[in-house]
């Protein structure tokens, strides 16, 4: 289980947005994350004391690039952006109530030079609560 500065390390974000806890398990196409951050007060994304669950996408995407980490073995994050998301369901409208741990789950479908297709899908104690496929793109001359 990768955690802690680790993690951190993996995510091109600092400090609370930081949103990923633990890496539980990953292979070359695979990643699964867990996450409690969703029930800090303080999450960087509340806004009015509500955090909603179009912020699902940024786990989802932090879930990529943490795999893109993993698997290059860089050990940091790779400069990745979040290019295209599509067939995107969420299955709740927010997150701040939301009990127990997200568990976020991404498989690359495909690699197109350092391009990435993923399949996402998040949820919470056996329910879904968003889902979708986002196409993660390395820009022209940037580390991968």
């Amino acid at each position: 289980m990768t955690s802690g500065q680790a993690l951190a390390a993996l995510i091109p974000h600092a400090g609370g947005m930081c949103l990923l806890d633990a890496v539980e398990s990953w292979d070359d196409t695979r990643v699964a994350c867990r996450s409690a951050s969703h029930r800090r007060p303080d999450h960087p994304l509340r806004r009015d004391g509500h955090l909603s669950s179009v912020h699902l996408l940024e786990y989802a995407a932090q879930a990529t690039a943490v795999h893109g980490g993993l698997v290059s073995g860089s050990g940091g994050a790779p400069v990745h952006y979040l290019a295209a998301v599509r067939d995107w369901d969420l299955h709740v409208s927010r997150l701040d109530d939301v009990p127990g741990d997200l568990r976020i789950e991404a498989e690359r479908l495909l690699v197109m030079g350092d391009n990435a297709l993923y399949r996402f899908r998040i949820g919470n104690g056996g329910r879904i609560l968003a889902e979708g496929r986002l196409t993660i793109a390395v820009p022209a001359g940037a580390p991968s």
